[in-house]
This record gives structure tokens, sequence and C-alpha cells, in this order.
């Protein structure tokens, strides 16, 4: 091989290696980029679910602040916080304890908050369940509207609401005795209620910096009129009320009362609920056991199974009596 040809192969070979230098710094390279982009990629992935972990928290912070409905709007971007409202006819809701500032005077900080807490818990949850929109805790108080933001229609937004009331009054009543248990009241709460149905205002009311949905209006003033008249254990409706729902419930004579701030008198009806569970419940208590009986509502079905199972018992204490055992 002449010294050309030698020269040539070894400069053709100095190229090869010099290529393969540069395409394995290339990759090198790219290597490089790829394993900073992917970890650019995994870090922002990790931010994402951090970010996504705190909004979920936020979120369900705020869910403990804001009537389930009203959540759900702004969470999912119907509805926007700015200063915004709109008329609809609504059916309002108002309740409070009566004589709560006694109580209050009897009770000490921690067990008013405690009896406090346990009672909206129980009443918020049945208007949850019935599909009421919690508008505020007022001290003792509760406003609850059905219609918005959601509605069945405005003769069933009535009905379900005061499906609610009797519902709590029936809570109310099945936890008589529970009170000085728990609590250590002398006498067991009692809730007045009122009912009014109406044309209301109902948005975003507040300034720039802070907003509350609410309801305003004649309406949710008559309402809260009707809720102050209202006996000891009553639910007091109004007469706009009452036209939507008189189908579905027992009234008694409806009456006319002054109401502040109208210059005519306002008819009221009074649902027909029964104020003492002693007629209807069956209690027995005892150490061992604890038996409540609804007598308006148990079925023959009901009463067949609870002979059966008090046959059981006393086939079983006979059994264990002639065994030698102690009655």
């Amino acid at each position: 091989m002449s010294e050309n040809q030698e020269g040539d192969e070894l400069r053709n070979l100095k190229r090869e290696v010099a290529k393969l230098k540069l395409e394995a710094n290339l990759r090198k390279s790219l290597a490089d980029q790829l394993a900073a982009q992917k970890k650019i990629a995994d870090e922002a992935k990790v931010e994402v679910e951090r970010k996504s972990k705190e909004v979920e928290a936020i979120s369900t912070k705020l869910s403990r602040y804001l009537s389930p409905q009203i959540h759900e709007q702004i969470f999912s971007g119907k509805q926007d916080a700015e200063v915004k409202s709109n008329r609809k006819k609504l059916t309002i809701f108002f309740s409070d304890i009566v004589g709560f500032t006694s109580i209050s005077d009897e009770l000490e900080s921690e067990e008013i908050t405690n009896l406090l807490n346990f009672y909206l818990n129980e009443m918020s949850d049945i208007a949850l369940e019935y599909g009421g929109t919690i508008d505020k805790y007022i001290g003792d108080g509760l406003m609850i509207f059905f219609g918005d933001p959601d509605t069945l229609g405005v003769e069933e937004d009535a009905r379900k609401c005061v499906e609610m009331a009797v519902s709590m009054q029936k809570k109310m009543n099945d936890l008589i005795g529970y009170w000085g248990k728990a609590f250590g009241l002398k006498k067991d709460l009692q809730v007045r209620m009122g009912i009014n149905t109406g044309f209301c205002t109902v948005g975003n009311f507040g300034s720039n910096d802070r907003l509350d949905y609410t309801a305003v209006g004649s309406a949710v003033n008559l309402a809260s009129r009707l809720e102050s008249a209202a006996t000891p254990g009553a639910i007091m409706i109004s007469e706009e009320t009452y036209l939507l729902v008189r189908q579905f419930f027992s009234f008694k004579d409806p009456k006319e009362i002054e109401i502040k701030g109208l210059l005519r008198k306002v008819k009221l009806y009074e649902l027909e609920i029964e104020s003492s569970v002693q007629d209807k419940i069956i209690r027995l208590h005892r150490s061992n056991f604890d038996i409540n009986i609804n007598k308006k509502s148990i079925t023959q079905a009901d009463l067949s199974e609870i002979k059966e199972l008090l046959s059981e018992l006393e086939g079983s204490l006979t059994q264990n009596t002639s065994k030698g055992q102690p009655k």
C-alpha cells in the first residue's frame, strides 16, 4: 500500500472517529436534555398534585361554610364570585329555640357550644335531606330557603319545605328526655318555626372583597315574623304557602294577626302537629335494654316480628332457668 493510500485511510479513520465522537456527544447531550425535561415534568407533576390537594383541602374547608348547593355552583363554575342577584319565588323557613337566652344563662359556654352544635347538626341533616339551601345560622336560629339555586317548581318547593319542618319537629319529639341526660337541661328544648312563600331577591350581596349568598325582601321578613308569632313546638305558615300545600297537610283554623311593619293583618295557619309524644311513643328503659315504639307508624308486620323476638327470648329464658342459671 502506498504512502498516499495509507494517508487517505488514516484521514478517513480520523473523520469516522470524529463523527462517532460527535454522534456520541449529541446522544449524550440529547439524553441529558431528555433527563432534564423528565425531571422538570416530574417536578411539575408533583407540584400540580400538591396544588390539587391544596385546592381540594380549601374546597373541603369552604364546604363547611357554604350550603352544599352554593358550594357546588361555585366550584363547577356556574356561580361567579361577584355582586349579582335575581328575582325568584322562594319558600323561606325560619326557626329558633324557645327561651334560648335563659338556657344560655344556665349552662357553661362549653355546654352551650356542644348543645348548639348538636342541635344545628341534627336540623341541618334534615334540611339537606329535603334539598333545602341553608342560608345561615343566626345564633340558635336557622334560615333555609327552597327554590334556589335549584327548583322543583313553586308548589313542590313549598311542599318540601313544610315536610322538612314537620320532620324537624318530629326529631325534636324524638329527642324528648335526651337534653337533660346529655346537657343537663331542666326542660326539653322546643322550637318554633315560620314559613312563607313569595318573590325574593336572591344572590350575592356585599362588597367587592366579601360576599354573602342570601335572599332578601318582604317575603323573607314575613317568614321571620311568622316564626316569632309561632307558639313553642308549632309551625306557622302564611296564606301564600297554605294555598300551595293545603292538599298535603292538615291545619288548624286560620287566624289573623298584626305584623309590625305591615298595614294589613296577615292570615296564618298552624300545622296540625302533636306537641306531645306521650300518646304515640311507647318507651321502656332498663339497664339492659331500651325500647321506643311509635304507635302511630308501627305496622302489623313489625308487630309480628316483635312477637316472634319476644317468643324467642321467652324460650331462651325458660331454657336457661331449667339448666339452673339465674333468672
